[in-house]
């Protein structure tokens, strides 16, 4: 059997060879791997009345034992119907019991074998994709296709719609793992449950991390001129245990954001259709204060905050006894310039 590329795996989820024996699900997103393993096991033993007709073993054991998946794939389920195997791979090579399956006589299961990031010459990835009864699906973490994909599948699945603000939202903060994302997005529609529509308030309350959006509100407060907040919110982080020196990593990454998009707005854009152009890269309770900095900060002056955020994150790596204090230090630095440059 050829090797099937990515774009064709969901196709072949849907409709499993007939005559592959053994599947092979490989790839960096562990939970892509599981979620797809699942479905294929899942699949296979559906009509089955058997409880014992899911199989698991783990591959260390198979590694010392090699002809044992071949028995136990080639064994009749006790109340009639199909069986599927499942097999975690572990850290030695399970290729001569995937070979003595591969070799007999066709089985009474379906075998499946989930891997981590395979190299294209790893003898176990090699052997299922040439061999006539294997097939190799490689599960690389969800793009943005993806993750709409499975949004569009929980919703469905909840009886829920959702407003394309609130989908960007999350979508723009789930996780890339796909069972850790689908967990995210399960709880969100057991949140929303009988509200029909999903908001962006409901992400908010739901997926957001809520240091993240501390960070936000300490960072947004600087480059607005409003030195007594910045001081709050960084109070209020330190509380909470988050140091002022990564809110300053954060407060970089702003200026850095601001100064690409200052480009545009300098070409004669308009600060709201600049900030519209990002999509949901920016939280949608930042974008007016992404418009208001993109008016009073111009370009020299975001270099030069650049350069102040910069050299405290090198002083507080240098020395964490006054790093903190020379972040904070930096910070309200920054809020004070903002707020010359708005009189």
């Amino acid at each position: 059997m050829v090797a099937i590329k990515a774009s064709a795996v969901d196709a072949f989820l849907s409709r499993p060879q007939a005559d592959a024996y053994a599947v092979l699900l490989y790839g960096p997103d562990a939970g892509l791997v599981a979620e797809r393993a699942a479905k294929l096991a899942a699949r296979a033993v559906e009509n089955s009345d058997d409880p014992f007709a899911l199989i698991r073993l783990d591959g260390d054991e198979l590694a010392g034992d090699p002809g044992r998946l071949a028995d136990e794939a080639r064994t009749i389920a006790l109340f009639g119907g199909k069986r599927a195997i499942r097999v975690r791979v572990g850290g030695r090579a399970i290729v001569s019991a995937v070979e003595a399956l591969l070799s007999g006589p066709p089985p009474e299961s379906l075998t499946v074998i989930e891997a981590g990031d395979l190299k294209k010459n790893a003898p176990l990835r090699a052997l299922c994709e040439k061999h006539a009864h294997a097939a190799a699906l490689p599960c690389y973490a969800d793009e943005a296709a993806g993750r709409e994909r499975l949004i569009d599948e929980e919703m469905r699945a909840a009886n829920l719609t959702i407003s394309p603000d609130a989908r960007s939202l999350l979508s723009a903060h789930l996780s890339a793992d796909r069972l850790a994302a689908r967990e995210e997005v399960k709880k969100l529609c057991l949140y929303a449950m009988g509200a029909g529509r999903i908001e962006p308030d409901d992400i908010v309350a739901v997926i957001a991390d809520a240091g993240e959006v501390g960070m936000d509100e300490a960072v947004d407060a600087a480059f607005s001129g409003r030195a007594a907040d910045t001081a709050a919110a960084l109070r209020s982080l330190r509380t909470g245990g988050t140091p002022t020196s990564v809110v300053l990593m954060a407060a970089l990454r702003h200026a850095l954001a601001l100064h690409k998009m200052r480009g545009d707005f300098d070409g004669g854009r308009s600060a709201r259709s600049v900030v519209e152009s990002a999509g949901g890269a920016i939280h949608f309770r930042r974008k007016e204060s992404f418009e208001r900095a993109l008016s009073r900060w111009t370009s020299q002056r975001l270099i030069e905050a650049v350069t102040r955020l910069a050299d405290a994150v090198t002083l507080s790596r240098k020395s964490a006894a006054i790093g903190e204090a020379a972040s904070e230090r930096a910070l309200l630095a920054i809020a004070s310039e903002a707020a010359r440059a708005g009189r």
